[in-house]
């Protein structure tokens, strides 16, 4: 049996990288096992549990839109032009708001599920900086919590959009 190769060229996180690898291999597996990301993690591997979820940025109209996609039914060659951020590409010499939301309001316990809950928030608070209680729930439908019982990690994702819009100068 022959495997055929791809050449992927994608950004990941802030680095240009080019492979080549099958192009049904999943991005999960690339991540952990090729880069070492072990943020990523590895749950359900149905789409169902958004511990792999990572965000998915794509030029659409001169402008990138990111989404929030799990990463375990990602292929990598659905990854060829677009942009791969992983919860090591939120690392910044200090917190974000994102990241210091859940720590400020208890949005974590065990922290499992935790990289996937601040890239589905990140994203969310990029298309929505004024999101609804109802918005924070349905972008974080898709990952699931098995200790904190969301309302702290919703109450998380309402406080740093807070603090992004006082960053920026706006009203709360």
């Amino acid at each position: 049996m022959v495997t055929l190769h791809k050449v992927v060229e994608f950004i990941l996180n802030s680095e240009t990288v080019q492979v080549h690898v099958p192009p049904g291999m999943l991005a999960l597996d690339y991540l952990r096992q090729h880069k070492n990301l072990t943020g990523t993690k590895s749950g359900c591997k149905e789409g169902d549990c958004g511990a792999c979820s990572v965000i998915i940025g794509e030029l659409k109209g001169g402008t990138v839109e990111y989404r929030p996609m799990t990463s375990c039914l990602l292929p990598m060659g659905e990854l060829h032009g677009k942009h791969l951020v992983t919860i090591e590409g939120l690392n910044m010499e200090h917190l974000s708001a994102v990241q210091n939301a859940m720590v400020d309001c208890g949005g974590t316990q065990c922290g499992y599920c935790t990289p996937g809950m601040m890239l589905a928030s990140k994203a969310l608070l990029e298309r929505n900086p004024d999101p609804t209680e109802d918005d924070v729930r349905w972008a974080l439908s898709g990952n699931l919590c098995r200790c904190t019982g969301y309302q702290n990690i919703v109450k998380s994702v309402l406080w740093a959009a807070e603090k992004m819009r006082a960053d920026r100068g706006e009203d709360a």
